[in-house]
Parts: structure tokens; sequence; C-alpha cells
């Protein structure tokens, strides 16, 4: 069998597919005279492993905003709004799965399908990517600085006397962020997402235990809490017009697919939508959860951090401003993986790979087994990273990371330019063209798919010019920061 470039072979239910040459010659044919090198090795994440890292990138600190983004509009149109955006962030995902498909054996990356598309800009898109993660990598160390002192505070007044004052050292959060160097750097050096599965274990059940907060918190009120506000159906407030792009980007995780495409085992399309749809899914439930029970118990007083609006007093609620601290510390190292590998295509871009057909040019040209056996020989040379190069380019990530998280205290006006225009290129802008650059000329793709897909990139396109243009108005007219806001 002629192994092509596109959709994986190896899903095949053929399992003699892949030694058609040795039965040939047992048969004695003449397809096969020499001896074939060994099958690469297929992906060895599994499912489970998968969704955690795909939900644990997608769901963050912003999750405590969704309470206000309900208040906004009302619970009934803030249950619609988020189902739609997962949803449209659930497709882009898929529409990326496809494109996966068209690129190298395990090699797949926005690097690989620009080339395919426009590739003149795909260094250009690798870049936007880049400095989109890295951005979002300093916002998490931001975060932990700021919360780490609050975290303190809250366990010293739940566990020691009134008199007693926690060390001045702890009340420091660039002493935090140091110290959690030491855990953080090590999990940033790890080549592959499916390593960090069990920090990813450990950040799921953070935000399960502030799912617990919000509903034991709406059942049984904590002493201290302030009394509810108003609670309506539908309220739309122009507060909407801030809190909707919350939403839309809280689903943000396009740039883990393709290594998550090229480390599961047997990547078919069904166990990718298995992926797509149980990420999104846990993602959409835990947002839905969060917004109904923290807008039913606070109503139209609830504030931009919901987990800021209940009393500190108790160890119950203290745990859960530390399990804040502990999922965005295990977000840092998702935000790393991609960033360097997309710096790897920027500096090197001839590195990535050789050129890559589709399926249909690698079917119809028909090539033969041992041209087969030189692209396999020659892939892991242009495609894998240097172990020296890998180890420069994660030190540069976190040693300048570090180095801005450590000095400033407020990067939200340069990361929301950064978050909403890179956020809205990589989930919905790219997925959507590239999809529709693919197949357009393909008759045996649906046509319906491709104008949807055209149809996604149109509306990436609006929330761009709708984030960007917003962003310039609040330069313009700075607003009043709400207290326990989280700088995301």
């Amino acid at each position: 069998m002629v192994q092509t470039y596109g959709i994986v072979p190896e899903n095949s239910s053929e399992p003699g597919a892949r030694n058609a040459g040795e039965h040939a010659a047992l048969l004695g044919g003449e397809r096969n005279t020499t001896t074939k090198p060994p099958i690469k090795p297929d992906g060895h994440a599994t499912i489970v492993s998968c969704i955690s890292n795909l939900s644990n990138t997608i769901i963050g600190s912003g999750m405590l905003t969704f309470p206000l983004a309900m208040a906004s509009a009302g619970i009934i149109p803030g249950i619609i709004t988020c189902i739609l955006s997962g949803s449209v962030a659930g497709f882009g995902l898929y529409l990326l799965s496809l494109c996966a498909t068209q690129t190298p054996h395990r090699r797949s990356s926005f690097f690989a399908v620009a080339q395919l598309t426009f590739p003149k800009a795909a260094v250009f898109f690798d870049a936007a990517i880049a400095i989109k993660c890295f951005g979002v990598s300093i916002s998490y160390l931001i975060i932990v600085k700021g919360l780490m002192p609050n975290v303190v505070q809250s366990f010293y007044h739940v566990l020691t006397p009134p008199a007693t004052n926690p060390p001045p050292w702890t009340l420091n959060g660039g002493n935090w962020i140091t110290l959690f160097m030491i855990i953080l750097v090590p999990l940033a050096f790890l080549r592959h997402l499916n390593s960090l599965r069990h920090t990813s274990y450990v950040a799921l059940f953070s935000v399960a235990y502030l799912v617990v907060i919000v509903i034991v918190c709406y059942f049984w009120p904590l002493q201290g809490m302030p009394t509810r506000g108003e609670v309506r159906l539908i309220h739309f407030t122009p507060n909407f017009v801030s809190t909707f792009p919350i939403q839309v980007f809280a689903f943000t995780c396009s740039q883990n697919l393709f290594p998550l495409y090229n480390e599961v085992k047997h990547n078919s399309q069904e166990r990718m939508n298995i992926i797509i749809g149980g990420s999104i899914g846990a993602a959409t439930l835990t947002y839905e959860i969060i917004a109904v029970f923290g807008y039913l118990t606070f109503g139209s007083k609830v504030g931009a951090n919901i987990i800021a609006m209940y009393p500190s007093t108790s160890l119950f609620i203290a745990v859960g401003q530390f399990a804040i601290v502990i999922l965005v510390l295990f977000s840092y190292p998702l935000q790393v993986h991609p960033c360097r590998n997309c710096l790897d295509k920027v500096f090197h871009p001839g590195h990535a790979h050789p050129p890559v057909k589709t399926i249909m040019e690698s079917e119809e040209s028909e090539e033969s087994e041992e041209s087969d056996d030189e692209v396999d020989d020659d892939e892991p040379k242009h495609t894998d990273m240097t172990t020296f190069k890998h180890a420069i380019l994660t030190s540069a990530i976190i040693a300048s990371g570090f180095t801005i998280a450590y000095i400033v205290d407020d990067l939200q006006m340069v990361l929301s330019f950064v978050g909403s225009t890179g956020s809205t290129t990589i989930s919905f802008i790219l997925p959507g063209l590239f999809y529709w650059k693919l197949t357009r000329d393909d008759p045996s793709k649906s046509k319906t798919l491709n104008r949807a897909a055209l149809g996604l990139a149109f509306y990436g396109g609006l929330i761009f010019v709708f984030c960007l243009g917003f962003n310039i108005y609040q330069v313009a007219h700075p607003p009043s920061i709400e207290k326990g806001a989280l700088d995301l």
C-alpha cells in the first residue's frame, strides 16, 4: 500500500495493510525486495489524558467571571450564549482535526496546515500564536502573584489566633512565583502534552472543588455573605458588551489541538470527536453550573470574581482560593508547550518538515514504495526539535516570562489586545479559512461544511473587529475595575 500524506492509514481496520510488501514476497511477488524500516510507533496518549489536557487548557480562572456575565443578560440568555460559544469553539476544533488529516503522519501543526493553504503566511501565523500563548503564560504568573498573599491571609485568619500575623515574606507575590518556578520549570521542559496529564488531573480536581463551593453556598449560605440582589430570566444591561467576549474566549484551546492529535493512540476522526466533544462539553457544563448558581446566590450584586464574594472566614473557602492558584499554576505549562513549538517554526521554518502533499495529490502521483521509505527516513530529521534548541527556547520563554511577571503587576490592557486578536485568529479565523481552502475544489467534500467553515472565519472576523474596537474604546475611556476582579 502506498503511504500518503493524508488520512492516517494506521486507523484502518486492516491490520495486514502495512505488511503488504511482506505478503507479496511470501506469495512470490516482486513488490518488496528490500527490508522495510521499522514502522514508527503509534501515539501513546489515551483519550482520557487528552480530554483532561484539553479541558485544562480551556478552563481557567476566567470561569469566575461567568456569574457576572449571566447577570448582564439574565439566566436564559446567559445559558444560551455559553452553549453557543462552546458550540462555535467546538466546531473550530472539529475543522482543525479534519485539516490535521491532510498533514504528514503525526506531524500536524498550524504551520503544516498553513503550508498547504497559505504557505507565505505560515510563519506569521505561528508568530501570532506564540505571542498569544506567551502573553497568557505571563498572565497566569501575574494571577498567582496577586492571589497568593490573599490566600496566605485567609489561611492565617482561619487557622491561627486573631493576633497572629503571617510572616512579611509570605505577603510578597514575587516570592511565591519564585518558589513555584521550582515546580513549573521541570513541567515546562516536558516535550509531550501527555506528560502533563497528571497535573491536569489535579487542576481539574480544583475546578470540581470550586463547583462544589458554588453549589453548597447556594443551598447553605455562609455567615457574612451579602444579601442577594435581583434575579431575572431575561435582563440585558450595558455590561453585556464587555462580558460576552469573556464567554467567547473562555473556550480557547486550539493551540493544543494539533499536539494532542499527534500523540493520541489511533487518531481516527471518531476518537478526535470524542476528545473535542468531551472537553468542550465538560467546560460548558462547568461554566453553566458556576454561572447559574453564582448568579442565583448573589443576583445583580454578583462581582467579577465569584470566589471573592464568599467570606474567607472558613477553611472551606480558604481551600477554594488556593484551588484557584493550583488551577492557574498547572495551566502554565500548557501555554509554554505550544509557544515553544511555534517559535521553533518561526526561527527555523525550513527545519519544520519537508513539503507536504494533500491526499488527492498523493493519490494521483502514486509514489513508489521506495519513495515512502525515504520519507519515513527523512521525516524525523526534519520535524523533531533538537535537545539543544528545545532547551534554549524553553529557557528563553520561562526566563523572560518570569522576569516580566515579577516586575509588572498589571498587563491587563496589553493582554486584552493580544488575547482578543490572537484567540479570535486561532479559534475561528484560521480553522475556517484552512478547511475552506483545503476543500473548496474537492468535489468529494461537503459543500455545506465548506460554507460553514467560511462562515466561521467570517464570524471570527466580526469578533476580531468588535473586540479590538472595544479595547480601543476602553483605552480612551478607562472603566472602573470592580473589587475582586481578576486580571485575565
